[in-house]
C-alpha cells in the first residue's frame, strides 16, 4: 500500500480456488478483504485436443491456458497470449501481447499466422479467431454467480469480464478496478464505475490498481 493509500474494505470477485493469493496480498497491505465469488469455471470435456498441424496456438485467458495444457495431445509450434498471467500459466510461449486484449493480442501476431488454433472460453470475443481464420476449441465456460448477501465495501476487483457483467447485474455502488481493457468495458457496459484499471492483467497488476485507487483524492 502506497504511502497514501488508506485501508479499506474490499470484495474480491475471483472464482473459488484463484482467490488466495490476492486476497492475501491484499490483506497484507491492510485491507479487510472479503471474497465473494461472482463466476465459476466449468471445463467443457476431459477429451484430447490435437495442437500438431497448427502454425499458432491463441490463448486468451489463463484457464484456458491451463486447461490446454492439460488435455493437449502433440507440442505447438508457437504460441501467443493475451497477457503475462495467461503466459505463466501455459508456460513457455512465443508471443505475449503488450495490451492485455484480442486487438492487442491480434497485433502482436505477424501478418501471415498460417494455420491457427484459437483455444478458449465457450461464447469468447470472436474478434480475433474471426480476423485470423483459427479454428475454435471451447474449453470451459464461466458460469455468472448472484451470492445471498453482498458485504459493504469500499471498492471491488473484477478480473474477468464474466465477473464485471455478474457485478453489475447486483446493482450495488461501490467502485471497481478491473484487471484489464476488456474487463472494464464489460464493466462500465453493465453500469459499473471503474476508478483503477491494471497496467498489467495479474495479481501484482490487480494490487496495484487497489493501491492507485485509494490513493487517490
Amino acid at each position: 500500500m502506497g504511502p497514501h493509500a488508506r485501508p479499506a474494505t474490499i470484495v474480491v470477485t475471483r472464482p473459488v480456488g484463484r482467490e488466495v493469493e490476492l486476497v492475501e496480498r491484499l490483506r497484507a497491505r491492510g485491507h479487510t478483504v472479503h471474497h465473494v465469488p461472482l463466476v465459476t469455471i466449468e471445463p467443457l470435456g476431459d477429451g484430447p485436443v490435437p495442437v500438431d498441424g497448427y502454425d499458432w496456438v491463441v490463448l486468451t485467458s489463463a484457464v484456458g491456458a491451463r486447461e490446454l495444457r492439460r488435455r493437449m495431445t502433440g507440442t505447438p509450434s508457437r504460441v501467443a497470449a493475451i497477457g503475462r498471467a495467461t503466459a505463466d500459466a501455459f508456460g513457455e510461449v512465443d508471443v505475449v501481447a503488450t495490451t492485455s486484449t484480442q486487438e492487442g493480442l491480434l497485433a502482436a501476431l505477424p501478418a501471415d499466422t498460417g494455420r491457427v488454433l484459437f483455444a478458449g472460453a465457450e461464447g469468447a470475443r470472436r474478434l480475433l479467431p474471426d480476423a485470423l481464420g483459427a479454428d475454435v476449441v471451447s474449453l470451459y465456460r464461466t458460469v455468472p454467480l448472484r451470492p445471498e448477501r453482498w458485504p459493504a465495501c469500499d471498492l471491488v476487483v473484477l478480473a474477468s469480464p464474466s465477473a464485471a457483467v455478474a457485478y453489475g447485474a447486483l446493482a450495488e455502488a461501490a467502485p471497481a478496478v478491473s484487471i484489464g481493457p476488456e474487463t472494464t468495458r464489460a464493466a462500465r457496459a453493465a453500469g459499473v464505475e471503474v476508478v483503477s484499471e491494471a497496467l498489467a492483467s495479474d495479481i501484482d497488476g490487480l494490487v496495484d490498481a487497489v493501491g492507485t485507487a485509494l490513493a487517490a483524492p
